[in-house]
């Protein structure tokens, strides 16, 4: 299994793309013991990235909807991995 450092080069939408097909693995029975509970932890890390990166997104919508002047104002959010553009 990859560590969790590994996910943060991933997108949005790959690494939820990744959870889904070990979802639908474990889902269908596939999996044995060992393999499920490595996927399971795969699972869980990607899931924390996917999090991190919807919060991301949150936060920098709540920057540019508050601004006291209801003007728009574009303040990057810095990612974990030192991005700051979109997740």
């Amino acid at each position: 299994m990859p560590d969790s450092t590994d996910f943060q080069t991933l997108s949005f939408e790959e690494a939820l793309k990744r959870l889904e097909g070990i979802v639908a693995a474990m889902e269908a029975g596939e999996l044995g013991l060992e393999e499920g509970i490595g996927k399971f932890e795969e699972g869980m890390a990607l899931a924390k990235h996917c999090a991190e990166r919807l919060n991301a997104v949150e936060k920098k919508v709540e920057i540019l909807v508050r601004k006291a002047d209801r003007t728009l104002d574009w303040k990057p959010v810095q990612f974990p991995d030192g991005e700051g553009d979109a997740p």
